[in-house]
């Protein structure tokens, strides 16, 4: 734009949109590559082990099963827990959707780049509340946050049990413990701030998203973390269930550390259903405990099926049955 020409503001905000898809685009290749070389290189070292053996006796088989309902557990857990950041940040909405929709958007993420399960869940909340999209958006950025501070209060409590011998030492388990000090530090200032009628025009500016996140900020956030805490211990227990399908040695916490990596792999740009980058981090993960070989070749490609699978069925069919069918699919992906 030359110097002096003032953009009318439907202009700016279409320049702003451009940007923000050019945005998307570079991230969606950035993806593909790393999924692509993620995987390139899982698939190389898989193909020098050992056959891997798979569950097939029948007290094996119930363990995978009862993995299955596990994660079906904790799914209606943050469903509800959805439900909560949406009911005390005031957007109107049935319980109903806040449950279905979590199934829904994990479906979306297991097949829509950059992650457009949230896309799904901000657009068919949106068409069934009053409330203002961005404050749908504001509750699920509201739930990242949960995320992001129970895994990093459970890496510090796995550092610190010197679980599979802090294969990436403890600094990153330091940092993250004071960037999460920071984080709140900085957050009681802000909203001190806030009561002092300083910051008006950065309040201004975050307020139609951060609204519905804004109650987690006192007690009600730290029930909730506690909630998100025991969610993610209990997916923590889909992992010891399958290792002990498998017939491996390994504890609970154990079980709890394979899912923190895979998470914070999550992280990492990739293709949809996090390819590559999933199976990378649970292979390190099995290296440090010691697990390697066939046995850790079965228990990548059976994680990713309990993980993957039946909730992309169930999200599908909800999709399907309930939010309109697949044209609100490819509505997400645009």
């Amino acid at each position: 734009m030359q110097p002096g020409v003032t953009l009318d503001p439907a202009a700016a905000e279409a320049e702003e949109a451009a940007s923000a898809r050019g945005g998307s685009r570079l991230r969606t290749v950035a993806g593909i590559v790393v999924s692509v070389v993620s995987l390139v290189a899982v698939v190389w070292w898989a193909a020098g082990q050992d056959r891997p053996r798979f569950p097939t006796e029948a007290g094996e088989l119930a363990l995978v099963v009862a993995a299955v309902a596990v994660y079906a557990l904790a799914t209606l857990a943050r469903g509800w827990r959805w439900h909560s950041v949406l009911r005390r940040g005031g957007v109107e909405h049935s319980p109903t959707d806040a449950i279905a929709l979590v199934p829904v958007g994990y479906m979306g993420n297991t097949v829509l780049p950059a992650r457009g399960g949230e896309v799904l869940r901000v657009l068919l909340l949106g068409e069934r509340s009053p409330a203002r999209r961005r404050e749908i958006l504001g509750s699920i950025i509201g739930e990242r946050a949960l995320d992001a501070g129970s895994l990093i209060v459970l890496f510090v409590i796995l550092t610190l049990a010197g679980v599979a011998g802090n294969p990436v030492g403890s600094r990153p388990a330091l940092f993250g413990g004071l960037a999460l000090v920071a984080g709140c530090v900085a957050l009681y200032a802000y909203l001190v701030l806030r009561r002092r009628g300083k910051l008006e025009g950065f309040a201004a500016k975050v307020r139609p998203v951060m609204r519905a996140a804004r109650p987690l900020a006192g007690g009600a956030g730290l029930m909730l973390g506690a909630g998100t805490l025991a969610v993610w211990l209990l997916e923590g227990v889909i992992f010891w269930l399958i290792g002990s399908a498998l017939d491996l040695d390994f504890t609970l916490l154990e079980g709890c550390f394979v899912l923190v990596l895979t998470a914070f792999f999550s992280l990492i740009p990739a293709a949809p259903g996090y390819v590559g980058t999933f199976d990378a981090a649970v292979l390190f993960g099995l290296k440090a405990l010691d697990v390697t070989g066939g046995d850790a070749v079965a228990f990548a490609l059976l994680v990713r099926f309990v993980l993957f699978f039946p909730i992309t069925l169930v999200g599908l069919g909800l999709l399907i049955g309930r939010y309109g069918g697949l044209r609100r699919l490819r509505r997400g992906s645009a």
